[in-house]
C-alpha cells in the first residue's frame, strides 16, 4: 500500500473548513475533471486524508482524497 502526503498549505484548510462549518461549495480539481461539492468533513482514510462530501444537485456522497487534487476553490 503506498501512501503519499501531498503538503496543504494552512490557506487551503481554512478554505476547506470554513466551507465544511458554513455549508458552502468547493470546486475541486482531480486529474483535469472539476468536482463541485458541498464538504461535509475531513477524514484520514487508510492513512490518507479525504474530504467527505455530496454532490450539492444529486445528493450523491463523493470522497475526494486530498493527495490526487490539484486545487481547491471556494464557489461564490
Amino acid at each position: 500500500m503506498e501512501t503519499s502526503l501531498k503538503q496543504w498549505t494552512h490557506k487551503q484548510y481554512d478554505l476547506i473548513e470554513r466551507a465544511i462549518t458554513r455549508g458552502t461549495r468547493i470546486s475541486a480539481y482531480r486529474r483535469g475533471t472539476e468536482f463541485v461539492v458541498v464538504p461535509e468533513r475531513l477524514k484520514v482514510i487508510l492513512g490518507r486524508e479525504a474530504i467527505e462530501s455530496t454532490h450539492p444537485t444529486t445528493g450523491d456522497k463523493i470522497v475526494l482524497f486530498l493527495d490526487e487534487l490539484e486545487a481547491v476553490e471556494a464557489v461564490r
